[in-house]
């Protein structure tokens, strides 16, 4: 990447830091803004920036979003309140990602039939992970019962990390690796992907976490200090994991579960990271996506692509969906907006940089181009649908008077930054 490419991105983030007060609870969101940016300077516009994904800064920066995305996202769910107060996420995790992994494979097949099973899982996999930024208003909405918000923001935070292991999977089969080396050695090698990676971030995740609290606890550590030494524990999880055999993102994943769940004190820098730092990588990552990969996905653009591409952010997800709350009490209303918002962003894009380009799949170029258009696409009507739509579920719950959408529950910190009250707009602690 060039000093001018470098140069133009720069005025692009100082531009809309000047204007991200105006543009607030609008319709045009972040993502929207540098997908289009991205877009405009890249061989699909003006191609005045060089910005290519294999390019190994691009690549670092990517690898370095995925690992703190994860150990963030999962650092910051009280996973102790799940079961208890989040039923609604827990119910989508469990239930409704599966079907919509199996739902979206089977359309898939059957839209592509010269794809092979595990590459139309693979396809639904990579697809099946959702990223709230995408519709910012509407975890952040007030009029919305807390209770509904909260479950699409427990839901992202935690969906990336536990499709992770099946688009591994299911990208290792796709890719046809049983057949250049043995069964056994695959099976090995499998194995310790998943085996390995968990009980690395289990020990030094909670390792981390007991040091970090201690120091904190006694004054040795400063606030900012203690920023720096999670940000280290999460690189250290994923090295580590690495460097024994196992999988590095999905480390970082069960790191960050467990260090959220061993700490006691409060843990402000994590939620300042991802206003801050955070939000500068997810925001380059939907650059990099508007320029280098939006074109390319386009250029394969066809009816069927589209077609799926639609189905995906549509029925794949929202049957699903409906299907894993039924019994919960929820009207129809809620049901389909909990169905619609699940924006497919960031998680998508990071794996298709990260494991797509790596495998060696028959119709890689073909899956490429489904999931970016399908992200394009999720990027441009989530972001345009989030605070209208936001505005009209909120007012239909609020005549609901009371039922199990206006339930209360305890805020959970957002991914752009944690949750504020109307009152004196205070941070949350970490616990």
């Amino acid at each position: 990447m060039d000093l001018l490419s470098l140069a133009v991105i720069a005025a692009a983030l100082l531009l809309f830091s000047l204007l991200s007060g105006r543009l607030q609870g609008s319709v045009i969101t972040a993502p929207m803004v540098f997908v289009g940016f991205g877009f405009l300077i890249g061989p699909g516009g003006l191609s005045i920036a060089d910005v290519d994904p294999g390019q190994s800064v691009i690549h670092t920066i990517a690898e370095l979003t995925l690992i703190l995305v994860l150990f963030s996202d999962a650092a910051r769910i009280d996973v102790k309140r799940l079961r208890t107060d989040h039923n609604l996420p827990v119910r989508m995790l469990m239930f409704g990602l599966p079907l919509t992994i199996i739902l979206g494979a089977i359309v898939a097949r059957l839209m592509f039939p010269s794809f092979s099973l595990w590459e139309a899982a693979l396809l639904a996999a990579l697809l099946a992970p959702t990223d709230a930024a995408l519709g910012q208003s509407v975890v952040t909405a007030k009029e919305v019962p807390v209770r509904v918000r909260q479950a699409i923001n427990v839901e992202s935070g935690l969906n990336d990390g536990i499709a992770l292991p099946a688009v591994l999977l299911l990208a290792a089969l796709a890719g046809g690796y049983q057949e250049s080396v043995g069964a056994g050695e695959w099976l090995v090698f499998g194995l310790l992907q998943v085996t390995l990676g968990p009980l690395v971030g289990l020990a030094i995740g909670y390792t981390g976490g007991r040091l970090l609290d201690s120091a904190g606890q006694r004054g040795w550590a400063t606030t900012s200090f203690q920023g720096i030494g999670i940000l280290a524990l999460a690189l250290l999880i994923f090295m580590l994991a690495e460097l024994v055999g196992g999988n590095g993102f999905i480390a970082a994943f069960i790191g960050g579960m467990t260090f959220g769940y061993t700490v006691r004190h409060r843990c402000t820098f994590l939620f300042e990271f991802m206003e801050t730092e955070g939000q500068l990588l997810m925001l380059l990552t939907f650059l990099v996506f508007g320029a280098a990969l939006l074109p390319p996905g386009l250029a394969s653009l066809d009816l069927t692509i589209f077609t799926y591409a639609v189905l995906s952010l549509t029925l794949i997800r929202m049957i699903p969906i409906g299907i894993s709350l039924l019994g919960a009490g929820l009207r129809i209303p809620t049901n389909l907006f909990l169905g619609w918002f699940g924006p497919r962003g960031l998680a998508s894009i990071l794996f298709v940089m990260l494991i797509l380009e790596e495998a060696e799949i028959v119709h890689r170029s073909q899956l490429f181009s489904i999931i970016i258009v399908t992200v394009g696409l999720s990027v441009l009507l989530h972001g345009l649908t989030a605070a209208p739509f936001a505005r009209r579920y909120g007012t239909v719950a609020g005549r609901m008077g009371e039922c199990e959408e206006n339930q209360p529950a305890p805020e959970q910190p957002l991914r752009g930054g944690p949750m504020t009250t109307d009152t004196n707009k205070q941070r949350t602690s970490f616990k």
